[in-house]
C-alpha cells in the first residue's frame, strides 16, 4: 500500500466533510501540520470540532480556519494569544470546552488505545468537573474523588512529523513531538505531513516515535518557513 500522496489536497481526497471531528497534534507553533491545515481551510468544510492543544496564534494553524468561521467548537487547554479565538468565544460563535493539557493528551492516548474512559482527580471541584460522572474511589492516600473523562475518537487524525519511511515509521524532532503522537492514534485515518521520506529500514526501531501501523497517508510539506510566536529584542541604546 503506497501511503505517500503528492499533496496534502490528495491526501485528504474523500475524507473531508461538514461536522467532522479532528485531532490535531502541535503545541503553538511548533509541530502543526501547516500544509494539511491550510488544504482544510481550502476545501471549504465547515461546522468542525478540533481536538487540539491550543488553536495556533491569529492566522496560523488552526487559527486560520477560525478565520474563515469553520470551526464549531474546539477541545483545548490553552486558547490565549489568539484574537479571534477570544473574539469568537466570547461573542457565543465558538463553543469551546477547556480539558487539562495532560487530560486531553490521556483522553487522545485512551481513544487511540480503544479505551472509553478513565477516572482522574485532575479538575475535582472546579468549572472543569461540571456536567461529568463523579465517583469515589480508592486512591494513593485513602478514598479520593475523582471525575470521569471520555476517550477521543476523531474521524481524522493531522499531524506534523520530521521524516517517514515509506512504510510511515515515523520520527518526531525534539519537542515537536508533543501532542502529535496521542492525536495520530485516536483518529480512524491519521494522515501525517513530513519534513523528508527517508529509504526503509533506514531507521532504526529505538528511533521510531509513531509505528507506521499508525499512519494512511503521508506527505512531504518541506520546504517551510520557521515562524516565531513571539519576538522579543533588547531596546536599541541612543548613541
Amino acid at each position: 500500500m503506497d501511503k505517500l500522496y503528492p499533496d496534502a489536497a490528495s491526501a485528504l481526497e474523500g475524507l473531508l466533510s461538514d461536522g467532522l471531528l479532528i485531532a490535531c497534534g502541535g503545541f503553538g507553533l511548533c509541530g502543526i501540520p501547516e500544509r494539511l491545515l491550510d488544504a482544510v481551510r481550502d476545501s471549504g468544510v465547515k461546522d468542525l470540532t478540533f481536538a487540539s492543544n491550543n488553536a495556533g496564534i491569529d492566522n496560523e494553524g488552526i487559527g486560520k480556519l477560525l478565520r474563515t468561521r469553520q470551526v464549531r467548537k474546539m477541545i483545548s487547554s490553552y486558547v490565549g494569544e489568539n484574537k479571534e479565538f477570544e473574539r469568537q468565544y466570547l461573542s457565543g460563535e465558538l463553543a469551546v470546552e477547556f480539558c487539562p493539557q495532560g487530560t486531553l493528551a490521556e483522553r487522545m492516548r485512551a481513544g487511540g488505545a480503544g479505551i472509553p474512559g478513565f477516572y482522574t482527580k485532575t479538575g475535582v471541584g472546579t468549572l472543569v468537573a461540571e456536567g461529568k460522572e463523579g465517583k469515589v474511589l480508592e486512591g494513593r492516600n485513602g478514598p479520593e474523588e475523582f471525575i470521569l473523562e471520555r476517550g477521543i475518537f476523531a474521524d481524522i487524525s493531522l499531524v506534523k512529523a520530521w521524516k517517514a519511511d515509506k512504510t510511515g515509521n515515523v520520527v518526531f524532532r525534539k519537542t515537536a513531538r508533543n501532542f502529535n503522537v496521542p492525536a495520530a492514534t485516536c483518529g480512524k485515518v491519521c494522515v501525517v505531513e513530513v519534513e523528508e521520506i527517508v529509504p526503509i529500514e533506514s531507521l532504526e526501531s529505538d528511533m521510531i516515535h509513531l509505528p507506521g501501523v499508525y499512519v494512511q497517508r503521508m506527505i512531504v510539506g518541506a520546504p517551510y518557513d520557521k515562524k516565531i510566536e513571539f519576538r522579543t529584542v533588547r531596546k536599541r541604546e541612543a548613541a
